[in-house]
Protein backbone atom coordinates (compact mmCIF):
# COMPACT_ATOMS: atom_id res chain seq x y z
CA UNK A 1 0.00 0.00 0.00
CA UNK A 2 1.59 3.19 -0.98
CA UNK A 3 1.58 5.77 1.61
CA UNK A 4 1.46 9.04 -0.74
CA UNK A 5 -2.22 10.21 -2.13
CA UNK A 6 -2.53 9.94 -5.93
CA UNK A 7 -4.05 12.89 -7.66
CA UNK A 8 -7.42 13.18 -8.22
CA UNK A 9 -10.64 12.83 -6.16
CA UNK A 10 -11.20 9.04 -6.10
CA UNK A 11 -11.77 7.32 -2.82
CA UNK A 12 -9.66 5.23 -1.67
CA UNK A 13 -10.15 2.35 0.58
CA UNK A 14 -7.18 0.87 2.72
CA UNK A 15 -5.30 -0.60 5.54
CA UNK A 16 -1.73 1.50 7.15
CA UNK A 17 -0.24 -0.86 8.69
CA UNK A 18 1.66 0.79 11.64
CA UNK A 19 5.74 0.51 12.60
CA UNK A 20 4.91 -1.79 15.44
CA UNK A 21 2.38 -4.30 13.20
CA UNK A 22 -1.31 -2.55 14.32
CA UNK A 23 -3.54 -2.50 11.23
CA UNK A 24 -5.67 1.17 10.62
CA UNK A 25 -8.53 0.96 8.60
CA UNK A 26 -9.04 4.04 6.37
CA UNK A 27 -11.13 5.94 3.77
CA UNK A 28 -9.14 8.67 1.91
CA UNK A 29 -10.15 11.24 -0.60
CA UNK A 30 -7.57 12.91 -2.74
CA UNK A 31 -7.72 16.41 -3.22
CA UNK A 32 -8.22 17.57 -7.14
CA UNK A 33 -5.17 19.53 -7.77
CA UNK A 34 -7.16 21.13 -10.90
CA UNK A 35 -10.22 22.19 -9.44
CA UNK A 36 -10.46 25.82 -8.40
CA UNK A 37 -10.02 25.19 -4.82
CA UNK A 38 -6.45 23.74 -5.51
CA UNK A 39 -4.48 24.84 -2.47
CA UNK A 40 -7.35 24.12 0.26
CA UNK A 41 -5.73 22.18 3.16
CA UNK A 42 -6.85 18.83 3.53
CA UNK A 43 -9.10 18.10 6.36
CA UNK A 44 -8.62 14.72 8.73
CA UNK A 45 -11.71 13.20 10.44
CA UNK A 46 -10.66 11.82 14.12
CA UNK A 47 -14.00 9.97 15.56
CA UNK A 48 -15.53 9.57 19.15
CA UNK A 49 -14.81 7.11 21.82
CA UNK A 50 -16.45 3.72 20.25
CA UNK A 51 -17.61 5.16 17.24
CA UNK A 52 -16.02 4.58 13.78
CA UNK A 53 -15.67 6.31 10.33
CA UNK A 54 -18.82 5.42 8.54
CA UNK A 55 -21.04 7.98 11.11
CA UNK A 56 -22.82 10.39 9.38
CA UNK A 57 -20.54 13.17 10.11
CA UNK A 58 -17.74 11.47 9.13
CA UNK A 59 -19.58 10.63 5.60
CA UNK A 60 -21.54 13.99 5.14
CA UNK A 61 -18.13 15.32 5.75
CA UNK A 62 -16.45 13.14 3.12
CA UNK A 63 -19.19 14.49 0.67
CA UNK A 64 -18.34 18.17 1.20
CA UNK A 65 -14.85 17.70 0.66
CA UNK A 66 -15.29 15.66 -2.35
CA UNK A 67 -17.87 18.61 -3.34
CA UNK A 68 -14.83 21.21 -3.16
CA UNK A 69 -12.24 19.11 -4.18
CA UNK A 70 -10.81 19.06 -1.09
CA UNK A 71 -8.85 15.99 0.08
CA UNK A 72 -10.07 14.15 3.34
CA UNK A 73 -9.25 11.44 5.55
CA UNK A 74 -11.15 9.07 7.78
CA UNK A 75 -10.68 6.18 9.35
CA UNK A 76 -10.72 3.73 12.21
CA UNK A 77 -8.36 3.30 15.78
CA UNK A 78 -7.59 0.24 16.48
CA UNK A 79 -10.39 -1.36 18.55
CA UNK A 80 -13.16 0.26 16.37
CA UNK A 81 -15.18 -0.18 13.64
CA UNK A 82 -14.27 -3.97 12.31
CA UNK A 83 -11.79 -4.59 15.48
CA UNK A 84 -14.27 -3.42 17.86
CA UNK A 85 -13.85 -7.16 19.30
CA UNK A 86 -10.25 -5.69 20.45
CA UNK A 87 -11.57 -2.66 22.07
CA UNK A 88 -10.70 -3.66 25.43
CA UNK A 89 -7.08 -4.29 24.66
CA UNK A 90 -6.11 -0.45 23.55
CA UNK A 91 -6.44 2.68 25.60
CA UNK A 92 -6.09 6.65 24.67
CA UNK A 93 -2.19 6.53 23.58
CA UNK A 94 -2.82 3.69 21.51
CA UNK A 95 -5.50 6.19 19.71
CA UNK A 96 -3.24 9.27 19.89
CA UNK A 97 -0.13 6.71 17.93
CA UNK A 98 -3.11 5.64 15.18
CA UNK A 99 -4.23 9.50 14.57
CA UNK A 100 -0.20 10.66 14.36
CA UNK A 101 0.36 7.48 11.79
CA UNK A 102 -2.36 8.90 9.59
CA UNK A 103 -1.76 12.29 9.35
CA UNK A 104 2.17 11.34 9.14
CA UNK A 105 1.80 8.71 6.21
CA UNK A 106 -1.94 9.29 4.85
CA UNK A 107 -1.81 13.26 4.47
CA UNK A 108 0.69 15.76 2.89
CA UNK A 109 0.52 19.56 3.83
CA UNK A 110 -1.97 21.68 5.96
CA UNK A 111 -4.64 19.93 7.67
CA UNK A 112 -7.96 20.87 9.41
CA UNK A 113 -8.45 18.25 12.20
CA UNK A 114 -12.25 18.00 12.93
CA UNK A 115 -12.41 15.88 16.09
CA UNK A 116 -15.51 14.65 17.84
CA UNK A 117 -15.65 13.84 21.17
CA UNK A 118 -12.82 12.01 22.11
CA UNK A 119 -11.51 13.31 18.78
CA UNK A 120 -11.22 16.43 19.98
CA UNK A 121 -9.08 15.58 23.02
CA UNK A 122 -6.78 13.63 20.52
CA UNK A 123 -6.47 16.62 17.60
CA UNK A 124 -4.81 18.39 20.79
CA UNK A 125 -2.14 15.91 21.01
CA UNK A 126 -1.92 16.18 17.52
CA UNK A 127 -1.66 20.22 17.11
CA UNK A 128 1.07 19.95 19.96
CA UNK A 129 3.14 17.14 18.12
CA UNK A 130 2.91 18.29 14.84
CA UNK A 131 1.82 21.96 14.67
CA UNK A 132 3.88 22.74 11.29
CA UNK A 133 1.14 20.54 9.79
CA UNK A 134 -2.19 21.97 11.35
CA UNK A 135 -4.22 25.05 10.32
CA UNK A 136 -6.81 24.76 12.17
CA UNK A 137 -8.93 22.73 15.01
CA UNK A 138 -12.68 21.96 14.88
CA UNK A 139 -14.49 20.20 17.99
CA UNK A 140 -17.37 18.83 17.75
CA UNK A 141 -18.54 18.05 21.56
CA UNK A 142 -14.71 17.76 22.63
CA UNK A 143 -14.27 15.27 25.58
CA UNK A 144 -11.01 16.29 26.28
CA UNK A 145 -9.49 14.18 29.36
CA UNK A 146 -12.71 12.44 29.20
CA UNK A 147 -11.28 9.46 31.22
CA UNK A 148 -10.39 11.13 33.94
CA UNK A 149 -13.07 13.93 33.84
CA UNK A 150 -16.06 11.83 32.82
CA UNK A 151 -15.25 8.58 33.37
CA UNK A 152 -14.15 8.03 36.46
CA UNK A 153 -16.24 10.41 38.25
CA UNK A 154 -19.22 7.78 37.10
CA UNK A 155 -17.74 4.53 38.45
CA UNK A 156 -19.23 3.81 41.85
CA UNK A 157 -16.74 2.66 44.44
CA UNK A 158 -17.59 -0.89 44.64
CA UNK A 159 -17.18 -1.05 40.64
CA UNK A 160 -13.92 1.11 40.81
CA UNK A 161 -12.71 -1.92 43.70
CA UNK A 162 -14.02 -4.57 41.07
CA UNK A 163 -12.11 -2.65 38.66
CA UNK A 164 -8.52 -2.95 40.55
CA UNK A 165 -9.02 -6.53 41.74
CA UNK A 166 -10.35 -8.23 37.39
CA UNK A 167 -9.22 -5.28 35.88
CA UNK A 168 -12.10 -4.49 34.02
CA UNK A 169 -15.87 -4.04 34.50
CA UNK A 170 -19.14 -3.62 32.04
CA UNK A 171 -20.86 -0.14 32.39
CA UNK A 172 -23.98 0.75 30.88
CA UNK A 173 -24.39 2.77 27.41
CA UNK A 174 -27.17 5.17 25.99
CA UNK A 175 -25.97 3.58 22.25
CA UNK A 176 -25.49 -0.13 23.46
CA UNK A 177 -27.76 -2.51 25.27
CA UNK A 178 -25.00 -5.04 26.23
CA UNK A 179 -23.25 -2.07 27.65
CA UNK A 180 -19.25 -2.09 27.31
CA UNK A 181 -15.96 -2.85 28.92
CA UNK A 182 -13.87 -0.31 30.84
CA UNK A 183 -10.04 -1.47 31.54
CA UNK A 184 -8.20 -0.19 34.74
CA UNK A 185 -5.23 0.31 32.11
CA UNK A 186 -7.83 2.70 29.96
CA UNK A 187 -8.36 4.92 33.26
CA UNK A 188 -4.54 4.83 34.20
CA UNK A 189 -2.84 4.64 30.99
CA UNK A 190 -5.46 7.88 30.23
CA UNK A 191 -4.04 9.94 33.03
CA UNK A 192 -0.53 10.12 30.92
CA UNK A 193 -2.26 12.38 28.31
CA UNK A 194 -4.27 14.92 30.24
CA UNK A 195 -4.25 18.77 28.92
CA UNK A 196 -6.56 20.50 31.36
CA UNK A 197 -6.58 22.83 33.34
CA UNK A 198 -3.93 24.14 31.15
CA UNK A 199 -2.07 26.27 29.70
CA UNK A 200 -1.88 24.22 26.31
CA UNK A 201 0.28 25.63 24.15
CA UNK A 202 -1.81 24.97 20.85
CA UNK A 203 -1.97 28.98 18.96
CA UNK A 204 -3.79 27.71 15.54
CA UNK A 205 -7.22 29.05 14.86
CA UNK A 206 -9.82 26.42 16.95
CA UNK A 207 -13.65 26.39 16.66
CA UNK A 208 -15.62 24.36 19.50
CA UNK A 209 -19.23 23.13 18.40
CA UNK A 210 -21.20 21.99 21.50
CA UNK A 211 -24.72 21.31 22.29
CA UNK A 212 -26.74 22.65 25.70
CA UNK A 213 -28.39 19.24 26.12
CA UNK A 214 -25.27 16.92 25.70
CA UNK A 215 -26.24 14.11 28.04
CA UNK A 216 -22.57 12.79 27.67
CA UNK A 217 -20.00 15.89 28.03
CA UNK A 218 -21.02 19.09 29.67
CA UNK A 219 -20.54 21.72 27.15
CA UNK A 220 -18.97 23.36 29.97
CA UNK A 221 -16.05 21.35 29.48
CA UNK A 222 -15.70 22.95 26.14
CA UNK A 223 -15.33 26.66 27.77
CA UNK A 224 -12.77 25.22 29.59
CA UNK A 225 -10.70 23.73 26.85
CA UNK A 226 -11.35 27.70 24.72
CA UNK A 227 -10.00 29.09 28.10
CA UNK A 228 -7.34 26.78 27.99
CA UNK A 229 -5.81 26.91 24.60
CA UNK A 230 -2.73 29.34 24.16
CA UNK A 231 -4.43 30.63 20.33
CA UNK A 232 -6.36 34.00 20.59
CA UNK A 233 -8.06 32.53 17.84
CA UNK A 234 -11.18 30.73 19.54
CA UNK A 235 -14.74 30.68 18.74
CA UNK A 236 -17.11 28.55 21.24
CA UNK A 237 -20.48 28.15 19.51
CA UNK A 238 -22.88 26.55 21.89
CA UNK A 239 -25.76 24.91 20.05
CA UNK A 240 -29.66 25.36 21.63
CA UNK A 241 -30.81 21.87 22.42
CA UNK A 242 -28.21 20.40 20.81
CA UNK A 243 -27.09 16.44 21.81
CA UNK A 244 -23.87 14.78 21.77
CA UNK A 245 -24.22 13.42 18.15
CA UNK A 246 -24.71 17.15 16.57
CA UNK A 247 -26.01 14.91 13.70
CA UNK A 248 -28.98 16.98 12.63
CA UNK A 249 -28.88 18.50 9.21
CA UNK A 250 -28.71 22.26 10.54
CA UNK A 251 -25.90 21.09 12.89
CA UNK A 252 -24.12 19.43 10.05
CA UNK A 253 -24.20 22.46 8.64
CA UNK A 254 -22.49 24.36 10.91
CA UNK A 255 -19.79 21.88 11.33
CA UNK A 256 -18.88 22.17 7.22
CA UNK A 257 -19.55 26.03 7.70
CA UNK A 258 -16.98 25.76 10.34
CA UNK A 259 -14.20 23.62 8.41
CA UNK A 260 -14.92 26.13 5.32
CA UNK A 261 -14.24 29.22 7.27
CA UNK A 262 -10.63 27.29 8.65
CA UNK A 263 -9.96 26.29 5.06
CA UNK A 264 -10.23 30.10 3.92
CA UNK A 265 -7.54 30.90 6.38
Amino acid sequence: MKDEPMPGTAEETGILTCEDGASIAYVRLCGNGDSATAGLPGVLFLGGFRSDMTGIKATRLAEFARARGQAFVRFDYRGHGADAANFPNHTVGDWIADATAVLDRLTRGPQILVGSSMGGWIMQHLALARPDRVAGLVGIASASDFTERLMWPKIPEASRARLAADGFITVPSLYDPAGYVITARLIEEGRRHLLLPGPIPIHCPVRLLHGTADPDVPWQLTVELADALASRDVVVSLIKDGDHRLSEPDQLARIEAAVAELSRR
